[in-house]
């Protein structure tokens, strides 16, 4: 629990400036944040990962045109970015290099054929593609004022990855394999 929110320490003070302020300085407020994040991490000794990287990297390119040329339009395509960054890379590396990153992500923890593995990534593929159409629907669309994509992406989408996640557990739990049946290939055996 203190990870989800370590997560999304940017992303709530990003909502919480908004409130108090306008778009810009929000950005600024995120940009800090994820710096902070990173900053925080280093002092404390702790792993820095990818994702963290990939997020402070797309908040202070989108963020920073944001704020020099003063248009909101970059940092509302910031969580499709980094959404259609996340689907491109898992679609990529399984199609083009023949590795399956939810595997190498979640493969220690449990056992899956590896039918239920290939499908297990492209499901969280077409997730993260999906997220950033939505995305892009509600910030472009003109049905939306900024204020509700505001809320959006900082309740909506994550809202919406929380769903997906129980799915994906309830799904998880029909293909999870024991220790007795995890190489052949075949689904557990109910009791």
């Amino acid at each position: 629990m203190k990870k989800f929110l370590f997560d999304l320490f940017p992303l709530l003070l990003f909502f919480i400036a908004y409130r108090y302020s306008d778009i810009y300085i929000a950005t600024g407020v995120a940009m800090a944040a994820a710096v902070g994040q990173i900053v925080w991490l280093k002092v404390m000794g702790r792993l820095t990962e990818a994702m963290h990287w990939i997020n402070l990297t797309v908040i202070l390119v989108f963020g920073g045109a944001t704020i020099w040329l003063h248009s909101d339009v970059f940092i509302k395509w910031k969580p499709t970015v980094l959404y259609w960054l996340f689907g491109g890379a898992l679609l990529f590396a399984r199609l083009l290099m023949g590795r399956n990153l939810i595997r190498n992500l979640m493969g220690k923890q449990i056992q899956l054929p590896d039918a239920a593995w290939d499908k297990l990534n492209l499901i969280w593929a077409g997730f993260f593609l999906v997220a950033g159409a939505l995305n892009l629907y509600v910030a472009f669309s003109g049905h939306f004022t900024e204020s509700q994509w505001v809320s959006f992406k900082a309740f909506g989408l994550m809202g919406l990855m929380i769903v997906f996640v129980i799915g994906q557990s309830i799904w998880l739990g029909k293909h999870i394999q024991t220790d007795e049946n995890a190489g052949s290939g075949t689904p557990p055996t109910k009791p």
